[in-house]
């Protein structure tokens, strides 16, 4: 992955209002360490970062009063509501250093129709060189059929990274779809577990009663077929 160049500027402010100062002005306030250096507080471009993060370890130029330093992402704490980068931890690299990171898992094709996909592990673990990290891990799933498994030892590590995990590791495990029948059943279940209840519908025959008592009432006063009207009352005492 080529390096993605983002201008930071020293931080001398510390503590939540200062934090709090920092985002207002579009800026996340970050920490670069390792390399047997003093960790440097560090201030880095909102915007410019969440694009570079868009990248799954992503290699970061650093550059800092014209000194660059190679960096990778180890920690990123968002909002968790509307998930704007709140801090970044990142960690100082150097070519040729290997590094042990987590490489997304990228599942491709389609499965057979009675079968389902269920992705265990969606990353894995490798060790690579930092300049020459794996931006995914590909694993075709295609014509699979039920009792398909794809453990970390059947996958193929691009790039010269090997597995910093147990080769029996279970990535993709294909299963049986279930049933509209096992849905539903399942959805009941769940529904019954959390308390939720559904008002059942009044019978045709209810309805059928309640409008005749209803017409009923509302005839009252009216005279029967054939009958005579009652004699207006006289508004004389």
């Amino acid at each position: 992955m080529a390096e993605i160049k983002i201008a930071a500027e020293s931080r001398t402010e510390f503590g939540k209002g200062a934090a709090r100062r920092i985002r207002r002005a579009d800026k996340v306030p970050a920490v670069l360490y390792g390399s047997g250096i003093d960790p440097v507080h560090i201030t880095l471009p909102g915007h410019d970062l969440a694009l570079a993060l868009k990248h799954a370890n992503a290699l970061l130029e650093i550059d800092l009063d014209g000194d660059a330093q190679l960096a990778i992402p180890k920690q990123v704490q968002r909002d968790p509501l509307k998930g704007f980068i709140e801090h970044a931890d990142l960690l100082i690299v150097k070519k040729g250093q290997k590094v042990t990171v987590d490489v997304p898992i990228s599942v491709v094709g389609e499965a057979k129709p009675e079968a389902l996909v269920v992705t265990e592990n969606a990353t894995v673990a490798v060790e690579a060189e930092a300049t020459h990290i794996p931006e995914s891990i590909e694993v075709s799933i295609e014509d699979a059929e039920v009792g398909t498994q794809v453990l970390a030892k059947d996958l193929v590590i691009p790039g010269g990274a090997t597995l910093a995990v147990d080769e029996d590791l279970l990535i993709i495990n294909v299963v049986a779809a279930p049933t509209a029948e096992q849905v539903e059943a399942e959805l009941a279940e769940a529904e019954a577990e959390a308390g939720i209840e559904h008002d059942q519908p009044e019978s045709a025959e209810e309805g059928e009663g309640e409008g005749e008592g209803e017409a009923g009432e509302a005839g009252e006063g009216e005279p029967a077929e054939g009958g005579e009207a009652p004699a207006e009352e006289s508004g004389d005492e």
